[in-house]
């Protein structure tokens, strides 16, 4: 059998990868052995190089990522009818880790062509913010964006509204004009403010009716993204009465910014009475800001300002051999430039604690990343969930059977350089390098987070497709094989999938993916996400989520 068929990732594994289907019957060569498959193996799937007793350990990237529930063959598939879900134990440890950073040379002299704010932070976009303190100013952000969107020339869904406008017409006019004749005399967007790329209007549905923590775990998001450098400044819509009140968002600015360098305008509805007034005020003074924000332009700033955030969603039994790893190199290359790195889904790190605590460069960020790991166990463990119940059934019908092998594959995307900080939700990084971030596995609470960490570029692997942006930092999504990248080419922004099929080589596709994460914060590539208009924006409710 061709040896580009299975793929052994790690010297010590017992399972073997296959690359394409396999059939009952064939003969595995591997260098210390050969196994004949006793069954057909699905691409992405995993079968056992040796024969397995019930309660025997199954390793895969080097690490435990499951257990034998009965006897398993050499040669047999696994699923989730002969392995379950385990992973070994974990200590903080003395360990010094030693690292050799990628070549960065030839990159060194580069720049981005990026926004620069007041407090020095680095954006790779310009935009104003609409948010709302609690869930009942939902209709008024709503009616903001309406108002404000068409007339300001950001409207991403302008081709969905010109066809029903042409199919309106022709209806009123049966028997005119055909629609392609027509199609001329409808609007079409146009910028008025040239250096801004948008306004953008957050919702969710909290700021009442939870918890004191949840509010406060609210406003410092909210304070997060108002802080963050691709945003200008914003407009705040508030009730007056819910829990998240305007000085706990004040307090949290300041935390973030003790200049309060960037203007933030605030509408409290109790206050004003009259809708009317609240919106008018509320209009007129975000033009005022985006006349502000359009003083900004683009400016060359050093490749250490990148703050890459990585995620991974919808991911196959190809994301921890393709993109995942790919996404990684791209990480250590930004470390090694000055930059940062932000890896969070903590439930996809089940299984490589260990190897995450031998990188961490204290004993203090250790015992953090530890004890978050615990307490996020804890949280789980309290509404009756727990890491083994986070692989989807997408996930384990394309090959990842348990959490562990699943976390095996997603941490590659953190790269290998140290862990210089661990973060909670939803704290934003400070420190160049590679930081933890305490996010759940849900894609749109994770990416939600990882922007509020100060990442100004998201990389975002999906083995399946995924539809996911955010409002303020450009998503690059990387698929990890090529079938998925030409079947869902408009979300598709990133090709991993030759990495697979050995045409091509995981440094050199890490060069081409980093010149795109240049290209996309100096403004040159606009991300398939941003096109489309994915503005996904899910807070996390803490225990909740996996």
């Amino acid at each position: 059998m061709n040896t580009w068929n299975f793929l052994k990732v790690h010297p010590d594994d017992d399972l073997i990868v296959a690359l394409t289907d396999l059939r009952k019957g064939e003969t595995v060569d591997l260098p210390d052995r050969s196994v004949t498959l006793t069954e057909d193996v699905q691409s992405k799937h995993k079968f056992a190089m040796k024969s397995f007793e019930p309660g025997e350990r199954l390793t895969m990237y080097g690490v435990t990522i499951g257990v034998a529930t009965k006897r398993i063959a050499a040669g047999a598939a696994i699923s989730v009818d002969n392995v379950e879900h385990s992973s070994t134990t974990y200590a903080a440890s003395d360990s010094r880790y030693e690292w050799s950073p990628p070549d960065v040379s030839a990159w060194r002299p580069r720049t981005l062509n990026a926004f620069i704010r007041p407090d020095g932070q680095v954006g790779t976009a310009n935009y104003w913010l609409v948010v709302p303190l609690v869930f009942c100013q939902n209709r008024n952000v709503d009616v903001l964006r309406t108002s404000l969107q068409d007339a300001l020339g950001y409207s991403t869904d302008s081709q969905y509204r010109q066809l029903a406008w042409q199919l309106a017409d022709q209806y009123r006019n049966a028997g005119g004009d055909s629609v392609e004749e027509r199609a001329e005399t409808f609007p079409v967007n146009q910028k008025t403010f040239e250096n801004v790329d948008g306004v953008k209007f957050l919702t969710h549905t909290s700021g009442c009716g939870g918890t004191r923590e949840d509010a406060v775990a609210l406003c410092r998001l909210l304070a997060a993204y108002i802080h963050h450098p691709n945003v200008a400044g914003a407009t705040v819509l508030s009730l007056g009465c819910q829990n998240a009140q305007i000085p706990i968002l004040e307090e949290a600015l300041s935390d973030l910014d003790p200049e309060r360098s960037k203007p933030v305008h605030y509408f409290e509805q109790q206050a004003y009475g009259s809708e009317q007034t609240l919106m008018e005020g509320a209009i007129k003074k975000t033009f005022e800001g985006l006349h502000y924000a359009n003083q900004y332009s683009r400016e060359p700033a050093p490749l250490s300002k990148l703050k890459i955030g990585v995620e991974c969603g919808g991911s196959d039994g190809f994301s921890g051999l393709s993109a995942n790893p790919l996404i990684g190199q791209v990480v250590d290359r930004v470390v090694a430039l000055g930059g940062t790195g932000i890896l969070g889904e903590f439930p996809e790190l089940c299984g490589v604690e260990q190897e995450l605590l031998d990188r961490c460069v204290s004993s203090h960020q250790r015992e953090r990343f530890k004890d978050l790991m615990q307490s996020y166990v804890r949280h789980a463990a309290a509404v009756g969930a727990s890491f083994d119940m986070n692989p989807s059934p997408g996930n384990i019908r394309d090959g990842l059977i348990t959490d562990a092998m699943k976390s095996a594959g997603a941490a590659r995307k953190g790269g290998t350089s140290p862990v210089v900080d661990v973060l909670d939700y939803p704290q934003v990084a400070r420190k160049p390098g590679l930081n933890l971030l305490c996010t759940p596995g849900n894609d749109v609470e994770s990416t939600t987070a990882l922007a509020a960490a100060g990442a100004n570029i998201i990389l975002f692997s999906t083995g399946m497709g995924t539809p996911t942006g955010n409002p303020i930092v450009p998503v690059l999504k990387v698929s990890s094989n090529s079938d998925v990248a030409r079947r869902m080419a408009d979300i598709i922004d990133f090709d991993a999938g030759p990495v697979i099929n050995g045409e091509r080589q995981l440094p050199e596709l890490a060069e081409e993916l980093l010149q795109l994460c240049v290209d996309t914060g100096s403004g040159a590539y606009i991300s398939k996400a941003q096109r489309l208009g994915q503005d996904d924006f899910i807070p996390w409710k803490r225990g909740v989520s996996l």
